[in-house]
């Protein structure tokens, strides 16, 4: 037997190291080559690091939450054979872990060792050493009678947490993993919880009026979430925010939207509001170019760019990222409607790349059917501009003869307040104001 260490590898040029973010697999757990052992991240990206040899996991590098360097060891693997840990190799005369474990006495084995092989041993395995025990000290207590953990519902969409033994186990018990319990980290399925459920069946969790609620739930902010709460709270303590919010008639645009839906829609995907927007605000960028930039504070410096690239707000299972349509200049409205659909289901699934979740100019964020009569968006640090969409409704509007009902919706922008006036503030948000309520002069060029 042999100890094969993964090393974190390297995830992108720049990059010198990455949140640990999820563990796919627990001490203990048999993977095979490519199987995923967990996942890191950076710059909003989430990379996932597999195995590159089949074996058993003796060692995990940390905690979800913690910071691991590129190169720096990620987790070990006991493998058939030899395996390329070169302190494990030097010590090949001691005892495999197994020996270790099964003595009454941790240090029993180590009192044949002696001289530097005991040393170089003691640094070899100190994790298996230590997470050895823990399925041997789990097995009596599930024979003694482990209750399954009280199930809570999953909300619509979400897929039970559990490491990819656990999948297995259950796929050949034919389990369905929704009906059980989890009593690990964020309500992770654990092995002791699907054997509660083989020999107790379900424990649905019940609510009464009568039975109060106690105790609190403490909750690591790790990951994406941390990125989020990092990147708003720079954003507010450093952009003076002015907003606007202003009423659109879009009816014409629905109709049209509905005509062109009906009638190209067919293979093509389907054309939402926001491609008309986007289609907007390349225009009205065109007469304020200022719009479209990033501010570096710290250098005092303001960095316009020519290519509109706008970064699309998009919620996903693991929070708030922002892909980017890239030179949505250049892109008619069908194709325009088609990046931004690809670009979200990405980001949705977890496998946007790194770049296109960076280098936007300005940004369109929308809370959809959900939204609100009016918001006031958070500046995409270091833009200096953002577009909000709220929610559509139909109201009775004065045409100056009778109240007719008109399809109306407010956009709410904010704008940083140090390199954008008020005055320029507004006049960009009624040019975007003009231009959706005369849908056809998004199409006529400049």
């Amino acid at each position: 037997m042999g100890l094969f260490t993964i090393t974190l590898p390297d995830i992108g040029e720049g990059i010198a190291e990455a949140e640990l973010t999820e563990w796919a697999v627990s001490i203990g757990d048999t993977v095979s080559e490519d199987d995923i052992l967990g996942v890191v991240m950076t710059d909003k990206a989430a990379v996932e690091v597999p195995s590159s040899v089949d074996g058993k996991v003796v060692w995990l590098c940390g905690e979800p939450g913690d910071t691991v360097a590129i190169g720096d060891r990620f987790a070990q693997i006991e493998i058939e054979g030899e395996g390329n840990d070169t302190q494990a190799a030097s010590t090949s005369s001691a005892p495999p872990p197994e020996a270790g474990t099964k003595s009454d006495d941790g240090n029993a084995d180590k009192a044949e060792e002696t001289g530097s092989a005991k040393d170089t041993d003691e640094k070899a395995q100190p994790a298996p050493k230590a997470d050895k025990p823990a399925p041997a000290e789990a097995t009596p207590a599930r024979k003694a009678g482990a209750q399954p953990v009280a199930l809570q519902p999953l909300a619509r969409g979400e897929k039970p947490l559990a490491s990819p033994s656990v999948r297995r186990r259950a796929l050949e018990a034919g389990v369905d993993l929704r009906l059980v319990g989890g009593s690990g980290p964020a309500g992770r399925i654990l092995q002791e919880d699907l054997d509660a459920y083989l020999e107790h069946g379900p424990a649905v969790a019940t609510s009464s009026a009568r039975v109060p609620a106690t105790g609190t739930r403490e909750i690591k902010v790790i990951g994406m979430r941390r990125r989020i709460a990092e990147k708003m709270a720079l954003s507010k303590a450093r952009i003076p925010h002015i907003t606007i919010v202003e009423e659109v008639d879009m009816t014409a645009l629905e109709d049209l939207r509905a005509a062109l839906n009906s009638e190209h829609g067919s293979g093509r995907g389907k054309l939402t509001v926001l491609p008309f927007l986007a289609r907007a605000m390349v225009q009205a960028i065109r007469a304020q170019p200022e719009m479209n930039a990033t501010f570096d504070d710290d250098a005092g410096v303001i960095h316009q760019s020519e290519g509109v690239h706008i970064g699309i707000a998009t919620q996903t299972p693991a929070g708030l990222a922002v892909p980017v349509v890239r030179h949505t200049e250049a892109l008619s409205l069908w194709e325009t409607a088609g990046e931004i659909a690809r670009l979200a289901t990405a980001a949705r699934d977890g496998k946007a790349a790194r770049d296109e979740l960076s280098g936007s100019t300005i940004t369109i964020t929308s809370l959809g059917p959900l939204g609100a009569i009016a918001t006031t968006p958070i500046i995409n640090h270091p833009e200096v501009a953002i577009v909000g969409v709220n929610k559509m409704a139909v109201r009775p509007m004065w045409d100056g003869e009778a109240f007719r009902p008109r399809k109306m919706m407010n956009l709410s922008c904010s704008f940083d307040h140090r390199v954008i006036d008020g005055w320029d503030a507004a006049v960009f948000v009624q040019k975007l104001k003009s231009l959706l309520e005369t849908p056809a002069l998004l199409f006529i060029e400049e």
